[in-house]
């Protein structure tokens, strides 16, 4: 039990983090805000930002339950740490974002975007390490071990990511428009791609390790 409310706990910190970036989305409701002038268009926002990178979410683990179906457990796991190690890895060396379009979009315009940035940030590859666990948690001692959980737990693994992410995007970005403004970002910075990065390699290390026990 203790596991598995780690296990929750983790997906949601995730989506919290996520939603503390800038990169993800509140930078860019905070912008829209300012332009229209108007705190509606903060929170508007948020809708079209959190299906895109819901779209991007679902579309790995989509990818992640199809090849576990055709290859054992531990073969997808290494695949997961190589997977991860590599995006890390780019994110440390690139320095390029998706562009896409103007700051004036529509909501197909913010969703697409969102798309791309999430995937651009492997958002969906930091879940899966946490739903193999919890599918290692889930089987106890049965001898056959389905590599992810049951789509009911993955749809609630993405609900609960997302709740993160949408608390800390529309927290964090309404906290900047009312009260601080973009001039914060010239104040204080933290470079969150790179802290990101650095957790993807250290989530492969992590699952490699625990894939022993």
């Amino acid at each position: 039990m203790h596991a598995q409310a780690w296990a929750w706990l983790a997906l949601f910190s995730l989506g919290a983090y996520h939603g503390i970036n800038p990169a993800m989305g509140w930078l860019f409701a905070v912008a829209l805000g300012l332009q229209k002038k108007s705190g509606r268009a903060v929170w508007e926002s948020l809708l079209p930002i959190a299906t895109g990178h819901v779209i991007a979410i679902v579309a790995v683990i989509l990818v992640a339950v199809l090849a576990g179906e055709v290859l054992p457990v531990h073969v997808l796991r290494i695949a997961v740490v190589v997977i991860l190690i590599g995006f890390g890895v780019y994110r440390i060396v690139s320095k390029s974002h998706p562009r896409f379009g103007g700051m004036q979009v529509s909501f197909r315009d913010l969703t697409i975007w969102s798309f791309l940035m999430a995937c651009a940030h492997g958002a969906g590859l930091m879940l899966l390490p946490v739903l193999l666990g919890m599918s290692a948690m889930g089987a106890g001692h049965e001898t056959h071990l389905a590599a992810f959980p049951s789509v009911k737990t993955q749809l609630f693994a993405v609900a609960i990511h997302t709740f993160g992410y949408l608390l800390l995007t529309g927290t964090v970005a309404w906290v900047v428009f009312t009260k601080l403004g973009v001039s914060v970002l010239r104040k204080a910075w933290l470079n969150l791609d790179f802290v990101w990065a650095v957790a993807l390699i250290a989530t492969a290390g992590l699952t490699l390790v625990f894939s022993w026990f």
